[in-house]
Protein backbone atom coordinates (compact mmCIF):
# COMPACT_ATOMS: atom_id res chain seq x y z
CA UNK A 1 0.00 0.00 0.00
CA UNK A 2 2.86 2.62 1.20
CA UNK A 3 4.58 1.55 -2.62
CA UNK A 4 1.58 2.08 -4.29
CA UNK A 5 0.88 5.65 -2.37
CA UNK A 6 4.51 6.56 -3.43
CA UNK A 7 4.22 5.56 -7.30
CA UNK A 8 0.45 7.14 -6.87
CA UNK A 9 2.14 11.04 -5.47
CA UNK A 10 5.66 10.67 -7.69
CA UNK A 11 2.77 10.14 -10.88
CA UNK A 12 0.48 12.85 -9.58
CA UNK A 13 3.95 15.56 -9.45
CA UNK A 14 5.45 14.22 -12.62
CA UNK A 15 2.03 15.37 -14.09
CA UNK A 16 1.77 18.71 -12.63
CA UNK A 17 5.37 19.17 -13.51
CA UNK A 18 4.22 18.88 -17.17
CA UNK A 19 1.13 20.49 -17.09
CA UNK A 20 3.33 23.86 -15.82
CA UNK A 21 5.47 23.11 -18.77
CA UNK A 22 3.20 23.21 -21.19
CA UNK A 23 1.23 26.41 -19.91
CA UNK A 24 4.46 28.47 -19.36
CA UNK A 25 5.29 27.37 -23.18
CA UNK A 26 1.67 28.78 -24.09
CA UNK A 27 1.47 32.20 -25.89
CA UNK A 28 -1.22 34.73 -24.21
CA UNK A 29 -3.30 35.48 -26.76
CA UNK A 30 -4.98 38.76 -28.18
CA UNK A 31 -8.18 40.63 -27.21
CA UNK A 32 -10.05 42.72 -29.39
CA UNK A 33 -12.65 45.12 -28.03
CA UNK A 34 -14.35 48.74 -29.02
CA UNK A 35 -10.97 50.84 -29.15
CA UNK A 36 -10.42 53.91 -26.76
CA UNK A 37 -10.35 57.13 -27.79
CA UNK A 38 -6.04 57.42 -27.98
CA UNK A 39 -6.39 53.01 -28.38
CA UNK A 40 -6.78 50.27 -31.34
CA UNK A 41 -9.03 48.00 -29.31
CA UNK A 42 -6.38 44.99 -29.25
CA UNK A 43 -5.72 44.01 -26.04
CA UNK A 44 -2.60 42.61 -24.69
CA UNK A 45 -2.27 40.90 -20.91
CA UNK A 46 -4.68 43.54 -19.90
CA UNK A 47 -3.06 46.25 -21.76
CA UNK A 48 -4.57 47.96 -24.93
CA UNK A 49 -2.15 48.23 -27.11
CA UNK A 50 -1.42 51.89 -28.79
CA UNK A 51 -1.79 53.34 -32.25
CA UNK A 52 1.93 53.63 -34.00
CA UNK A 53 2.85 57.47 -34.11
CA UNK A 54 3.26 58.00 -38.13
CA UNK A 55 6.36 58.96 -40.30
CA UNK A 56 4.10 62.36 -40.18
CA UNK A 57 5.17 62.90 -36.74
CA UNK A 58 9.52 62.83 -37.47
CA UNK A 59 9.57 66.25 -36.68
CA UNK A 60 8.21 65.48 -32.51
CA UNK A 61 11.00 63.13 -32.60
CA UNK A 62 13.87 65.69 -32.89
CA UNK A 63 12.29 68.24 -31.32
CA UNK A 64 14.71 71.20 -29.59
CA UNK A 65 13.76 70.35 -26.17
CA UNK A 66 13.95 66.90 -25.97
CA UNK A 67 16.90 66.04 -24.67
CA UNK A 68 15.90 68.36 -21.97
CA UNK A 69 12.55 66.37 -21.76
CA UNK A 70 14.02 63.15 -21.66
CA UNK A 71 17.53 63.17 -20.76
CA UNK A 72 18.80 61.38 -23.37
CA UNK A 73 22.44 61.57 -21.90
CA UNK A 74 21.63 60.36 -18.88
CA UNK A 75 19.89 57.46 -20.64
CA UNK A 76 23.45 56.69 -22.52
CA UNK A 77 25.50 56.92 -19.09
CA UNK A 78 23.09 54.21 -17.05
CA UNK A 79 23.73 51.89 -20.23
CA UNK A 80 27.30 51.80 -20.23
CA UNK A 81 27.32 51.18 -23.63
CA UNK A 82 30.99 49.38 -24.83
CA UNK A 83 33.00 50.02 -27.80
CA UNK A 84 32.50 47.27 -30.33
CA UNK A 85 29.24 46.23 -29.53
CA UNK A 86 26.30 45.34 -31.50
CA UNK A 87 23.36 46.74 -30.40
CA UNK A 88 19.60 46.96 -32.28
CA UNK A 89 18.13 50.70 -31.62
CA UNK A 90 13.99 49.16 -32.66
CA UNK A 91 11.81 51.42 -33.89
CA UNK A 92 14.62 53.88 -34.09
CA UNK A 93 12.53 56.70 -36.45
CA UNK A 94 14.77 59.49 -37.32
CA UNK A 95 17.84 58.29 -36.16
CA UNK A 96 17.63 60.35 -32.85
CA UNK A 97 18.97 57.62 -30.38
CA UNK A 98 20.70 55.46 -32.99
CA UNK A 99 23.30 58.16 -33.83
CA UNK A 100 24.50 59.03 -30.13
CA UNK A 101 24.44 55.22 -29.81
CA UNK A 102 26.25 54.86 -32.95
CA UNK A 103 29.27 57.19 -31.53
CA UNK A 104 29.65 55.51 -28.32
CA UNK A 105 30.11 51.97 -29.95
CA UNK A 106 32.64 53.79 -32.39
CA UNK A 107 33.74 52.47 -35.96
CA UNK A 108 34.23 48.72 -34.65
CA UNK A 109 31.12 48.88 -33.49
CA UNK A 110 27.01 48.00 -35.41
CA UNK A 111 24.05 49.61 -34.95
CA UNK A 112 20.82 48.18 -36.98
CA UNK A 113 18.53 50.91 -37.06
CA UNK A 114 15.32 49.06 -37.12
CA UNK A 115 12.28 50.78 -37.83
CA UNK A 116 8.30 49.20 -39.47
CA UNK A 117 7.91 52.48 -41.18
CA UNK A 118 9.64 52.65 -45.25
CA UNK A 119 9.66 56.48 -44.72
CA UNK A 120 11.34 56.19 -41.54
CA UNK A 121 14.07 53.49 -43.02
CA UNK A 122 14.65 56.11 -45.99
CA UNK A 123 15.25 58.79 -43.25
CA UNK A 124 17.88 56.38 -41.75
CA UNK A 125 19.25 55.02 -44.37
CA UNK A 126 20.24 58.88 -45.48
CA UNK A 127 21.71 58.97 -41.68
CA UNK A 128 24.18 55.98 -42.53
CA UNK A 129 26.06 57.75 -44.78
CA UNK A 130 27.47 60.19 -42.13
CA UNK A 131 27.61 57.24 -39.63
CA UNK A 132 28.99 54.04 -42.27
CA UNK A 133 28.25 51.79 -38.74
CA UNK A 134 24.55 51.97 -38.78
CA UNK A 135 22.81 49.40 -40.70
CA UNK A 136 19.14 50.41 -41.31
CA UNK A 137 16.53 47.48 -41.17
CA UNK A 138 12.58 47.53 -42.42
CA UNK A 139 11.16 45.35 -40.07
CA UNK A 140 7.73 43.13 -40.12
CA UNK A 141 5.06 44.04 -37.90
CA UNK A 142 5.92 40.71 -36.03
CA UNK A 143 9.56 39.84 -37.18
CA UNK A 144 12.54 42.20 -36.41
CA UNK A 145 14.03 40.95 -39.03
CA UNK A 146 17.39 40.69 -37.45
CA UNK A 147 20.00 37.73 -37.33
CA UNK A 148 20.22 35.48 -35.14
CA UNK A 149 22.41 35.55 -31.54
CA UNK A 150 24.40 38.94 -32.27
CA UNK A 151 23.33 41.38 -30.45
CA UNK A 152 24.71 42.82 -27.25
CA UNK A 153 21.82 45.29 -26.63
CA UNK A 154 18.77 45.69 -27.78
CA UNK A 155 16.41 48.50 -27.11
CA UNK A 156 13.20 50.22 -27.74
CA UNK A 157 12.13 54.12 -26.55
CA UNK A 158 8.50 54.76 -26.49
CA UNK A 159 8.10 52.08 -28.83
CA UNK A 160 7.01 48.33 -26.95
CA UNK A 161 3.79 50.15 -26.30
CA UNK A 162 3.15 50.51 -30.10
CA UNK A 163 4.06 47.13 -31.28
CA UNK A 164 0.85 45.37 -33.35
CA UNK A 165 2.43 41.98 -31.66
CA UNK A 166 4.27 42.39 -28.93
CA UNK A 167 4.98 38.94 -27.49
CA UNK A 168 6.25 38.05 -31.68
CA UNK A 169 8.54 40.96 -31.95
CA UNK A 170 10.27 40.34 -28.59
CA UNK A 171 11.04 36.65 -29.88
CA UNK A 172 12.52 37.64 -32.48
CA UNK A 173 14.91 40.28 -30.75
CA UNK A 174 15.34 37.27 -28.01
CA UNK A 175 16.74 35.45 -31.05
CA UNK A 176 18.76 37.84 -32.15
CA UNK A 177 20.26 38.16 -28.70
CA UNK A 178 23.67 37.25 -27.62
CA UNK A 179 23.40 34.74 -24.33
CA UNK A 180 22.83 36.76 -21.46
CA UNK A 181 22.71 40.18 -23.45
CA UNK A 182 20.75 43.11 -22.51
CA UNK A 183 17.03 43.81 -23.65
CA UNK A 184 16.43 47.59 -22.58
CA UNK A 185 12.44 48.87 -22.53
CA UNK A 186 12.16 52.48 -22.12
CA UNK A 187 8.66 53.34 -21.41
CA UNK A 188 6.89 56.54 -20.01
CA UNK A 189 5.58 55.81 -16.69
CA UNK A 190 2.05 55.13 -16.38
CA UNK A 191 2.20 55.92 -12.53
CA UNK A 192 3.22 59.67 -13.03
CA UNK A 193 0.05 61.89 -13.64
CA UNK A 194 2.37 64.45 -14.49
CA UNK A 195 3.83 63.08 -17.13
CA UNK A 196 2.31 64.92 -20.01
CA UNK A 197 1.63 61.83 -22.68
CA UNK A 198 -1.52 60.31 -23.89
CA UNK A 199 -2.65 57.22 -21.36
CA UNK A 200 -2.18 54.87 -24.37
CA UNK A 201 1.53 56.06 -24.61
CA UNK A 202 2.35 55.47 -21.37
CA UNK A 203 3.14 51.35 -19.22
CA UNK A 204 3.54 51.03 -15.39
CA UNK A 205 6.54 49.37 -14.41
CA UNK A 206 4.37 46.17 -13.28
CA UNK A 207 2.81 46.06 -16.54
CA UNK A 208 6.58 45.95 -18.92
CA UNK A 209 7.69 43.26 -16.43
CA UNK A 210 4.67 41.23 -16.31
CA UNK A 211 4.42 41.47 -20.41
CA UNK A 212 8.52 40.67 -20.86
CA UNK A 213 8.86 38.05 -18.07
CA UNK A 214 6.84 35.57 -20.31
CA UNK A 215 9.43 35.09 -22.19
CA UNK A 216 13.32 33.63 -21.72
CA UNK A 217 14.29 36.82 -20.09
CA UNK A 218 14.95 37.79 -16.48
CA UNK A 219 14.37 41.00 -14.97
CA UNK A 220 17.23 43.06 -13.47
CA UNK A 221 16.42 46.28 -12.64
CA UNK A 222 14.18 49.45 -13.19
CA UNK A 223 16.20 52.75 -13.88
CA UNK A 224 14.06 55.69 -12.36
CA UNK A 225 16.73 58.66 -13.14
CA UNK A 226 15.15 60.04 -16.55
CA UNK A 227 12.20 62.98 -16.18
CA UNK A 228 9.34 61.20 -17.68
CA UNK A 229 10.49 57.38 -18.58
CA UNK A 230 11.30 53.89 -16.83
CA UNK A 231 14.59 52.18 -18.24
CA UNK A 232 13.83 48.66 -17.65
CA UNK A 233 16.60 46.14 -17.93
CA UNK A 234 16.30 42.56 -18.96
CA UNK A 235 18.68 39.89 -19.75
CA UNK A 236 18.42 36.66 -21.76
CA UNK A 237 18.09 33.88 -19.70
Amino acid sequence: MIKFYHYFLVTLLSLIACINTVMADQKPGYQYYAPSAEGTGKIFMGREISPVMGYQGASWLERENREKEERTDVLLASLNVQEGWIIADVGAGTGYLSRRLAKNIGARGLLYAVDIQPEMVNKLTAISKNYPNIKPILSKSDNVNLPENVLDMAILVDVYHELEYPYEVIQTIIRALKPHAKLVLVEYRAEDNRVPIKDTHKMTEAQVVKELTVHALTWEKTINTLPWQHVIIFSKK
